[in-house]
């Protein structure tokens, strides 16, 4: 069988936090494979270009930058699945007692909250600097503010995080910075529904 066959019993198991239900795969398939035009079996940048939500989202080529780590030029299903299973709302059942020896779902509010923090930190270092704070802030304000109102909500933007003074956010100072933020509903796309 080629791509243009994918049997979903030959997905490998979900992660954590993705649909395992079969109309829920079947359905994120089906938008997979409208995205292949071409029918090549994966995603390339320029197919997840065509999905609305990311082409006016001022973060979008950074979240389609997820879809391909360490330089790889294609996504295939499973790929996009892990992605997107980060934006899958917490249902309530969520909640529950979870087994200890699973890993966390992709959808937690840590791993959300991991996910957001590498669409800031462009160089992996683990930290945000000033400069990727910077930049972040700029693509979603555009040209609303000055340049100079801009660096000033950065500086205080970064002040204000970074407990250790060493004049960048790392994720564990990005994390306390937005404890109050309801990250789980504020970072959900109901992709099925």
């Amino acid at each position: 069988r080629g791509p243009r066959h994918f049997n979903l019993e030959l997905l490998p198991d979900a992660p954590p936090g993705v649909p395992k239900e079969g109309t829920d795969l079947l359905r994120l398939y089906h938008r997979f494979r409208a995205l292949d035009r071409n029918k090549k079996g994966y995603l390339s940048r320029v197919d997840l270009q065509q999905i609305g939500a990311l082409a006016v989202n001022p973060l979008g080529e950074r979240i389609i930058d997820s879809f391909f780590p360490d330089g790889n030029l294609r996504v295939d299903f499973p790929g996009f699945v892990r992605v997107l299973a980060h934006f899958r709302p917490v249902d309530d059942d969520d909640s529950g007692m979870r087994d200890p020896k699973q890993p966390e779902p992709l959808n937690s509010r840590m791993n959300k909250l991991r996910f957001v923090f590498q669409l800031y930190d462009l160089d992996r270092d683990g930290k945000i600097s000033r400069h990727e704070m910077l930049q972040v802030l700029r693509l979603m304000v555009g040209v609303q503010v000055t340049e100079e109102q801009l660096e000033s909500i950065t500086d205080r933007t970064v002040q204000e995080a970074d407990e250790d003074g060493d004049g960048a956010v790392s994720f564990l100072e990005f994390t306390k910075s937005l404890e109050k933020m309801d990250i789980e509903q504020k970072m959900s796309i109901r992709i099925l529904k």
